[in-house]
This record gives structure tokens, sequence and C-alpha cells, in this order.
């Protein structure tokens, strides 16, 4: 067994092994969970600004936007029926993360990412063939379960495949792979907008129909990881064996007696989400509730769902806003990918402080911007405009290679096997709790606060750097199921062991 050190200057164990093609391979087709998540996120943004989506579906909005000269530029999009059909998805989502909870923990992780493809497509099939508002928000559910089943499983997959080296840019992955949905939603949008017969949006959310069956043929081809078949008491040779495929060495003898050992601690676990709530993993459970609710109060998901409609507020045409809604994307992904070869040697909590400054100071520029040039009526000038979304896409950048991909990191790598699922269901629950408090808030919020609803989240991202720099230890490097060792060594978390 290899010796290395961790960043306190002790000795910890380092697993023997190198990268295959298979763990690549593995990870690259599981993280085809995050491309529904972010084509979703994208289409659905997108359509929300295309005028015949809105006349067909949110009448009112549409003459809000095209007839009335006397309603706040803040207010012309402030419907909750049309919250309502983005955020329907979250609580969808968040009842079947418990679900996924289950099925995660019974059957492993590739049964509950099949069947999240299998609800995602079902969605998608419904959401472009609707006829009325009901049928559309229908569909949103079925995307909701599948996306559900997918974020809770596919984190997880990925942090148990990837050797501890490599983890962070391994499961950088699934961040990365929602961006390349969100971008090409957001591409999508932009020629189907186009379509003159007014039936483009059909198209575009017809297509999440592609994510989805890819996800569904990786999760029918991917092998379980070691850890989900000795927690499901498959013989430990063929456990061994898959561990030897992945790893590219017949020496790990190390990394398996740790994986035996914490999957015998898992089958004693009748009730993990009672069991989740005890003094010594009391590290672990804020962080699953803390990083989820920082992540969406960074103020993300106002760009990810509205981008498209922010820009038409400052008065950029349907066009124009598509695009600058691609431009903002193609910088999410380009920052998400820097992340994923720079987190292993920089680290966790470098990447997140930085990234929160730099959101920090992006979000006061434009809320002063907005505040300072944007009335009730009319639009900003062009330069301006171009300087919101030059400003935006800096934004992005610093949330693409900190609390995006971190935020769904750090917690797949803390829990312990045998709470592992559940907390990842915390994690996700939480995410979609606030997810779903934004998206169908922000709307009314931008009517209300007007320009100050930058200044809220920038607020926001104050707390989130603090919180980070003071209880957050470094994870970077350390094996899976020999990460107690941070928090015994924290100056605040070692109080609970």
């Amino acid at each position: 067994m290899a010796v290395g050190f961790d960043v306190s200057g002790a000795t910890t164990s380092v697993y023997n092994g190198r990268m295959t093609i298979f763990v690549v391979m593995s990870c690259l087709m599981a993280a085809m969970g995050g491309l529904i998540f972010g084509y979703d996120i994208g289409i659905s943004g997108g359509v929300t600004s295309m005028e015949s989506f809105l006349k067909k579906f949110f009448p009112v909005v549409y003459r809000k936007m095209k007839e009335d000269s006397t309603t706040s530029n803040y207010c012309k999009f402030d419907s909750q029926l049309l919250t309502a059909f983005t955020s329907s998805l979250y609580i969808a989502g968040l009842i079947a993360s418990f679900l996924a909870s289950w099925v995660t923990r019974a059957f492993g992780r590739r049964t509950s990412m099949f069947f999240g493809g299998v609800a995602f497509l079902i969605g998608s099939a419904i959401s472009g063939a609707s006829v009325n508002v009901y049928m559309l928000i229908l569909g949103r559910v079925f995307l909701g379960i599948g996306v559900g089943f997918a974020n809770q499983s596919v984190p997880l997959y990925l942090s148990e495949m990837a050797p501890a080296r490599y983890r962070g840019a391994f499961s950088n992955g699934f961040q990365f792979s929602i961006g390349v949905g969100g971008l090409t939603a957001n591409l999508i949008n932009y020629g189907t907008e186009k379509i003159r017969q007014g039936w483009g949006w059909r198209l575009s959310l017809s297509l999440a129909a592609v994510p989805a069956t890819l996800l569904i043929i990786g999760a029918l081809l991917l092998p379980d990881t070691p850890n989900s078949l000795l927690q499901h008491k498959i013989e430990i040779d063929k456990a061994k064996q898959l561990l030897q495929r992945i790893r590219g060495t017949d020496d790990v003898d190390d990394e398996l007696n740790d994986l035996i050992k914490a999957s015998e601690i898992s089958k004693t676990m009748r009730h993990p989400f009672r069991k989740i709530l005890h003094r010594e993993y009391r590290p672990q459970l804020v962080m699953a509730i803390a990083l989820p609710f920082f992540q969406q109060v960074t103020g993300i998901n106002v760009i990810a769902f509205y981008s498209p409609v922010l820009f038409r507020t400052i008065g950029l045409g349907e066009s124009a806003s598509l695009m600058s809604a691609v431009v903002s994307g193609v910088i999410g992904m380009v920052s998400t990918l820097i992340s994923m070869f720079v987190v292993d040697k920089f680290g966790r909590r470098t990447l997140f402080l930085i990234g929160g400054f730099q959101m920090f100071v992006t979000q006061v520029m434009v809320g002063g911007i907005i505040a300072a040039k944007l009335g009730d009526q009319g639009g900003i000038s062009r330069g301006y405009a171009l300087l919101v979304l030059i400003l935006i896409c800096i934004y992005v950048a610093g949330f693409g290679w900190s609390w995006g991909p971190l935020g769904w990191l750090v917690p797949s790598e803390i829990f312990q096997l045998e709470i592992r699922s559940a907390a990842q269901s915390i994690t996700v629950a939480v995410s979609f709790v606030f997810t779903f408090v934004i998206a169908q808030s922000f709307l009314a919020m931008l009517c209300h606060l007007k320009a100050g609803i930058f200044f809220f989240f920038a607020g926001w991202l104050i707390i989130m750097t603090a919180f980070v720099c003071l209880l957050l230890p470094e994870t970077k490097n350390q094996p899976i199921e020999q990460m107690d060792r941070v928090w015994r060594k924290h100056w605040f978390w070692k109080k609970f062991y």
C-alpha cells in the first residue's frame, strides 16, 4: 500500500490503481444524468421567453409584454402560473429523491439511473404534445421524477467509481454535463424560435427525449459500483474483480478491505434517516443541508431559468435574449471544465472562496447598473446591456468553477456508506426545495425588489463564503471510505467525535 500525507501532515492511505479507460467511460456515461438536468433548465428558461409559447399557454403574460405600456419592466413576467410551469418539476423531484434513496440503497445506483431516464423520457413526450397548461405541468412532473432519481444516484456513482486523487475531476463531470445540457438547450431554443409556424417550442421540449435515452442506455450498459455490490450481498470475489478492472491493478486488497468494513456497518443500518440525526453524523448532516441551500441562493437559477426573460426585461429582443443565454451557457461550461482540471490540485476550499468573491462583486455591479439605468418603462442602452451581459458571464464563470460543481462534489464524497444514500437524498431534497422556492418567487421578487434582487443574492454570497472559510474542511485526495478523519481534525467538528 502506498502512503501519502494529508493536509495536516499525518499519514493517510492512498489506494493502488491508475486511471483506466473503463472507469473513464463508465463515469462519462453516468454523467449523462447531469445532461437531462441541464437540458431541462435551459429549455424551460428559453421557451418561457418565446412569444408563440406565451401566447398559447400564458396569454396574460404575452399581452403585458406586447401591448401593456403601463406595467413596469420588472413586472411584465410576474405570473404564478408561469413560474408554476418551471417550478413544478422541483416539487416532483423533491418527492422522487426520497423514493430514489430507497431504490439506490436496495437495488443499486444504476437502477435509479435507469428509472430516472424512463421517467424523463415520458415527461418529454407529454411536454412536447401538450395542448393545455395542465398537460404541460403533468409533463413537468414526470421530468421532475426523472431528475430526482438521476440527481440522487449519479453523484454517488461518480464518487464511488473514481480514484481518490481524481475524484474531484470525475465528480465535477456531473456539473459539466449539466452545463453541456444547458448550452445544448439554449442553442436549440435559439434555432426553434425562428420556426415561423410557431411550433418551435414543441421541438425544444420533445428533444429532451435524447438525453433521457442516453441515460437509459448508459444505465443498461454500466456496471454497478463495488460499494453497491458489497452492500447488496454480492460475493466478495465479484466485487474484487470489478474493483481490479476499475483500478487497472490486481493489488486492490487495501481498498477492498475498507469497502467490506463500510459495507458491514451499512448492513446493520435499518433506519438510515434516523441514524443520520445522531451526534457523530452531525457534521455531514449540516453539510448535506447547508451546501445545497447555499448553492441555490447564489442566484444562479435566476440566470439559468430566466436569463432570456431577464435580458428581455432590460430591453433585448427575442433572438438577442436567447443568444445571450447561449453565450453565458458557453462560459459556464468552459469554467466547469477548468474546475475539473484544477479541483484536485488546488482543493475545494480555494475554489469556493475565489468563486464566492467573484460572484459577489458581479452581482453588486449588475444590481448597481440596473438600478441606475433601467426605469419602469423602456430599456437601457445597448452599451449598458452589453456590460450587463459581460458581468453575468463573469458571474457564471465564478459559479462554474466553484459552487456549481463543488455543490455536488463535496456532499457526494463526505458521507459514510451506511448513511450515504439517505444523506444524498437529503442533499437533493434541500436543493429541490430551494430551487422551487427561488423559481416560484423570483419573478414576484423581481417585480417588488426590482434591481434590489441582485443585492439580495450578493448578501447570501457573503454568508456562504464565510461558512466555507470557517466550517468546511479540505477533502481533496482523501479516500472516500476514510473521510471521517477530516472531521476529527477540524477545529470545530472534532468535538462531535
